[in-house]
């Protein structure tokens, strides 16, 4: 349940960075939290997903892997572009 762990973190991080830029403050580190918390939460995932194959858990496999690739694929993607919405706007701004 690691993934959940380090999924749970990186979406407070990504909240940290949304609100730190909303306020004003430097929010590069929170940013940079959210993206390696996602990146880990990824990782711990694979790693799951490993100990299944090991064991031959197929019924595990089948029953979660359609599934969590989808979630996987739309939450790193929802992830990256809210912590990179920060930038994009103070680009804008700065035009």
């Amino acid at each position: 349940m690691l993934f959940m762990i380090f999924g749970v973190i990186a979406i407070v991080a990504t909240l940290i960075n949304l609100y730190m830029y909303r306020v004003g403050k430097d929010y590069k580190l929170a940013m940079a939290i959210g993206l390696s918390f996602t990146a880990l939460t990824l990782c711990a995932e694979y790693s799951l997903v490993s100990v299944w194959v090991e064991v031959e858990d197929w019924a595990a496999l089948m029953d979660v892997v359609p599934g969590m690739e989808r979630a996987l694929w739309f939450l790193t993607i929802v992830s990256i572009l809210l912590n990179i919405v920060p930038i994009l706007l103070e680009r804008k701004g700065k035009k």
